[in-house]
């Protein structure tokens, strides 16, 4: 049995809120919890296939060039050294996660400090350890292009609407600023790591990798062979935030280690390795416009951004994103440069462009705000747009005034003081800020098995089978809900299966759109096996009522248990994106509300506290969501105050390649953060009315931040994050 779905219009029946399971929506506890506390969650470094041989990459220490010679022999001599790879097919530079082409690849021509060139395998990790720090290398270098700002451009995206240039001469009150946010590195907690191995022909990976529909594809054109002959298992990822979407170096560098030397080998990488050798977030230099009139109305908006990536690489940091659709303004000019750098690759981390844009965004509508004398919540909601203001499209639904209005009350906003600097608590100056949350929402094509059948004690089970990964956002649990609540089963008889390619190819985990997609795979697939049912019961589908194990319809009530007499029951489901991706602008919406302390002695900031409103759609699991969004305020937290990139000006090595030095806040840094969310229904997102929810808390969150530093110091940050050095000299003298 099979059900597939095209979204070709709005789905209009609610049918999750009419059974009567009670599942879904509850705050209901992760069903891989118990496993990954006791340790028995094997990740992809916990395999220990017999007799696995160790793999240690080797990088290039140049920016730019060509390498002459490995120097292979000294090293193939060394204890326990049984290879040193330097095939062609190894990757420059890791894959997107969404396309089946293979990444650009070398290993002798180089184009960025710290570009995977070599593989030395041994029979321990210290000798091949040992062995890659020892290979010598010989090369000819060439100048590298280090400096985005004075590199050569291409342009990725350039939008014009009527005559932006007029309208700001003519605004009554406009703002014209520019900002700058710097590169960020993902920093999952579990590094990227494969163990490869072969039988025959045939590739067995155990990977930490996002989206396995996309990933075999991209081994199997990495090492020329057939996508059939490629299975990756992937259960448990301890995070990914985008670096994982697309296979890294360790993965091809692996399968053609373990080919050449029969037997497993496995290759992970040292967390410097991870930052220098996956992807990065590209740094932004953005020029925002605002041409206001005098009442606050926008009559125009520019956003230009110039970003930077390697030469030949698609991807732009989509940093205009949600300036497309988020306020009205006749008069518009928005466009993405993109700089040609000898820098690691640059790609989708941590909400791809919203996460950047949004802040700035919101940056200059709070001095627009300022310059109105206006509060930041009103200027927003005079600016809301009825429809899309550049394609004339309806929106699929638009919660953004209600978080506006929810978060200001629950906050107390009208409290707030409103002159720079005019709050004191002895040497802390007190400051709040506001801003929105916003990104764009999609689904991808996505399919699951869910199967019905008697376990080995006689008891129903439901068993739920996709190749979707659960990279810690709750996918175990929140497809299980869904399955328990159509099928009206209790929490303990479903069980989930992930992260495994041989299973139907579920949408993956990326953009948002793992639980839409493969949630509303699930959901079609009971729907089939709830027609079944019908079937033989001889009853009316839309009459059928499932609870705790029995099926009732009119006067007819059998057990799931004496239904399955006839034999097990399986379905598939799949849905796919249609028309509603384009008939409708979508999107998720939120607001922040922060509260901060700045000390005016050393500059010192601290959050005291931070309320988050969200409106997602239907929400799956109220404490999944909630906790991701507790994971978007953080990283809000961290960029607006700690997190940089740093390169070294000479060769664009990134000098804070570890979290001892690349700041990700901690405990310390982060104080009690208050999530709403509304309760919303978006008929034209997905059959179960959910939107993405992952990455929609961290879409703003850092503008809010700096909008309540400039409350409370006067000092207006405009180059992110606002580290002591950039508010010492603008601070007030303390009393």
């Amino acid at each position: 049995m099979n059900k597939h779905l095209k979204m070709d219009e709005a789905a209009t029946t609610h049918r999750l809120d009419d059974t009567r399971q009670g599942l879904v929506g509850r705050p209901l506890d992760r069903q891989e919890g118990p496993l990954k506390v006791s340790g028995l969650a094997r990740y992809a470094h916990e395999w220990n296939l017999p007799g696995t041989a160790y793999g240690v990459l080797v990088r290039a220490p140049f920016a730019r060039g060509t390498i002459t010679s490995f120097g292979r022999d000294a090293v193939l001599e060394m204890a326990g050294v049984l290879d040193v790879i330097t095939d062609e097919r190894l990757l420059r530079n890791p894959a997107q996660g969404t396309a089946g082409e293979a990444p650009a690849q070398g290993p002798t021509e180089v184009f960025y400090a710290g570009q995977p060139v070599a593989l030395v395998v041994a029979d321990s990790f210290e000798a091949a350890r040992h062995g890659a720090q020892s290979l010598k290398l010989s090369w000819d270098a060439k100048e590298p292009a280090l400096d985005a700002e004075a590199a050569e451009t291409d342009g990725n995206e350039d939008f014009t609407q009527g005559d932006l240039d007029t309208a700001m001469k003519e605004a009554e009150v406009s703002v014209d600023a520019v900002y700058r946010t710097p590169g960020h590195n993902s920093a999952a907690m579990e590094p990227h790591c494969a163990a490869a191995t072969w039988d025959g022909d045939a590739l067995t990976l155990y990977a930490s990798y996002q989206m396995l529909n996309y990933n075999v594809d991209e081994v199997a054109d990495s090492l020329g062979i057939d996508p059939g002959k490629v299975r990756i298992h992937a259960a448990y990822v301890g995070g990914g935030f985008g670096s994982k979407l697309g296979v890294s170096p360790e993965t091809v560098a692996a399968a053609i280690a373990a080919k050449e030397i029969g037997r497993p080998v496995v290759v992970a990488l040292t967390r410097p390795q991870v930052f220098e050798a996956t992807m990065r977030r590209s740094e932004t230099r953005q020029r925002l416009r605002l041409a206001a009139k005098a009442d606050g109305t926008l009559t125009g908006i520019g956003h230009e951004a110039l970003v930077s990536n390697l030469e030949g690489e698609e991807f732009a940091e989509p940093v205009t994103q949600s300036t497309h659709f988020l306020y009205a303004g006749e008069h518009r000019k928005l466009s993405i440069d993109i700089a040609r750098l000898n820098r690691t690759c640059a790609g989708s981390v941590r909400a791809p462009g919203e996460a950047v844009g949004m802040p700035t965004l919101e940056n200059a509508m709070d001095e627009l705000a300022e310059k109105l004398d206006m509060d930041p919540v009103e200027l927003r909601m005079r600016n809301l747009p009825d429809r899309h203001p550049e394609e004339d499209i309806p929106f699929s639904s638009h919660t953004y005034a209600e978080a506006m209005k929810v978060g200001a009350k629950q906050f107390g906003w009208d409290k707030r003081n409103r002159t720079p600097g005019g709050q004191r608590e002895g040497e802390w100056l007190i400051g709040h800020g506001m801003a929105g949350a916003s990104r764009v929402n999609m689904i991808g094509k996505a399919s699951a098995r869910v199967t019905l059948d008697l376990d080995e004690g006689g008891d129903v089970l439901a068993v739920v089978e996709t190749d979707m990964t659960d990279i810690g956002t709750g996918t175990y649990t929140v497809l299980a809900q869904v399955a328990g609540e159509m099928l009206g089963l209790p929490m303990k008889q479903v069980t989930t299966r992930l992260g495994d390619s041989s299973l139907p190819k579920g949408a993956g985990s990326g953009g948002s759109w793992g639980a839409s997609s493969s949630g509303s795979a699930v959901f079609l697939a009971c729907e089939a096996l709830r027609s079944e049912m019908s079937r033989r019961l001889d009853v009316r589908e839309e009459d059928l009522a499932l609870q705790d194990g029995t099926a009732t319809a009119g006067n007819v009530r059998r057990t799931l248990k004496e239904i399955l007499a006839d034999g097990a029951m399986s379905a598939e489901g799949t849905v796919e994106p249609g028309d509603t991706a384009s008939a409708v602008a979508q999107a998720s919406y939120g607001a922040y509300f922060c509260e901060v302390a700045v000390n005016a002695v050393t500059g010192e900031t601290r959050v005291r506290r931070m309320t988050g409103v969200f409106g997602a759609g239907r929400i799956l699991n109220e404490k999944t969501a909630t906790s991701q969004c507790y994971g978007g305020m953080t990283w809000g937290i961290g960029m607006a105050l700690t997190e940089e990139l740093m390169h070294d000006p000479r060769d664009g090595r990134i000098v804070n390649h570890n979290l001892a030095e690349y700041h990700v806040p901690v405990n310390l840094d982060v104080p009690q953060l208050d999530v709403i969310l509304l309760d919303e229904r978006d008929d034209w997102a997905c059959p179960i009315q959910t939107k993405g929810i992952g990455e929609l808390g961290f879409c703003g969150g850092a503008g809010a931040v700096l909008n309540a530093i400039y409350n409370a110091t006067g000092v207006r940050v405009r180059d992110y994050p606002a580290t002591l050095d950039k508010l010492l000299e603008g601070l007030p003298e303390v009393i």
